[in-house]
């Protein structure tokens, strides 16, 4: 725990760690809440799908326009900004919603809702690019924690407001939770003193294809697509074992072992260069899928599942190591929303997979199996020879939490 003491001891790591927090729970709020706010509203399944993916696309294609835009004028100006949009466009789709506005008009108000959240995870994870090179991983760990521990949180607190008000009312909630998160960050001391790093102007690929870039991006992307396919098939397996009810159980296990894993990890000094590190995450987190498929008591499942999310959080922690580390100085925060960006597309592409395998003759073991199979091509990614990246600690950064 001495670790996580000097990581929390930093200037603005307590504000960094819960506005980062509260900034990050909406995207786990939001689409759940608005699905339900449009299927009661509408009665249509189909409109709130589409409602809740047009949410998730727009928000994935502007943030690395934004980050990018961050990057070279600084982050604080898009958070005030988004801080001061983003609760007006989802009041905006509230009242689309709830007045019973045309399908069109209720998926523009999605989308305008969407491309204004909050760029809080690429921010956050861009100042702790910034940190001491000696306690770097150690806050890549908290952070990955943090991000497991919105997914468990975030549709909990959906569950809750739903049932005792309205999906409109979680929605409100989320809409107040980004303001907190988006100004905490923007006011630390730590985006204060925030200087843009000088660099040239690159195209609109440039950071996508740095060196090392691709890799992380193309096994990120299989590695959550499997994930996509795995958050469809759990509830699906919960109801066809006859208690619908532990889906959401089970989900909150699989988190939970995330998070012991990645206070386990965030605590040790690993000797491996981190390619190799990110390597053997990919292989654990295959293995902890490889047999979900042939289980079939839900309790089993559960077990299964905290045992193979031990190897989640550590993974990620070293795939934002490498991002942090391969960056151009210039480029960290649009390289960080890239890598977000690729995790809710392939996430959204893989539970419609996995949904469809379910509906299928595959049934839930098809949905299972893709799950497995996207780890294990992210593995197979990282074993294809290429460009090696450029990874060393820059000394041209501030730092500006250490």
């Amino acid at each position: 725990m001495r670790a996580y003491l000097t990581v929390w001891r930093l200037p603005s790591a307590p504000v960094l760690l819960i506005s980062g927090f509260a900034g990050r729970l909406p995207s786990a709020m939001v689409p759940l809440a608005l699905l339900l706010m449009v299927q009661q509203q509408t009665g249509s399944y189909a409109v709130a799908g589409a409602t809740s993916a047009t949410l998730g696309i727009a928000m994935a294609v502007m943030a690395p326009v934004l980050g990018r835009l961050a990057d070279r004028r600084g982050p604080r100006l898009v958070l005030f900004a988004e801080a001061a949009l983003y609760p007006l466009m989802l009041l905006a789709l509230v009242v689309a919603v709830l007045g019973g506005a045309a399908t069109p008009v209720v998926i523009a108000a999605s989308a305008a809702a969407g491309a204004t959240t909050p760029l809080v995870s690429g921010t956050v994870r861009a100042l702790w690019s910034r940190v001491d090179p000696r306690v770097r991983p150690t806050a890549y760990a908290l952070d990955a924690t943090v991000t497991e521990l919105v997914f468990v949180a975030g549709p909990t607190a959906v569950a809750a407001l739903t049932v005792f008000a309205t999906p409109a009312v979680a929605v409100a909630v989320a809409g107040a939770l980004a303001i907190v998160g988006a100004l905490g960050i923007a006011m630390s001391g730590a985006m204060r003193a925030w200087v843009p790093a000088e660099g040239p102007r690159t195209g609109v690929l440039t950071t996508v294809l740095a060196p090392g870039m691709p890799r992380i991006l193309l096994s990120g992307s299989a590695l959550m697509l499997g994930f996509g396919g795995l958050e469809v098939a759990i509830p699906a397996f919960a109801d066809a074992a006859g208690s619908p009810g532990l889906s959401g159980v089970l989900l909150a296990v699989w988190s939970l072992g995330s998070v012991a894993g990645g206070l386990w990890f965030g605590a040790r000094v690993v000797s491996a260069s981190l390619p190799r590190q990110y390597r053997w995450g990919l292989l654990g987190v295959t293995i902890g899928l490889v047999p979900l498929a042939a289980i079939t008591s839900p309790w089993v499942l559960g077990l299964l599942l905290f045992l193979g999310g031990t190897a989640i959080a550590p993974t990620l922690t070293v795939q934002s190591s490498l991002v942090g580390s391969i960056a151009p100085a210039h480029a960290t925060t649009e390289a960080f929303t890239w890598l977000s960006t690729i995790a809710f597309g392939a996430s959204a592409v893989g539970a419609a997979v996995g949904g469809a395998l379910i509906e299928g003759p595959a049934g839930v073991s098809g949905s299972l199996v893709l799950a497995a199979a996207g780890a294990a091509v992210a593995v197979a990614v990282t074993l294809v020879p290429g460009r090696r990246p450029r990874i060393a600690v820059p000394t041209d950064r501030q730092p500006v939490a250490a």
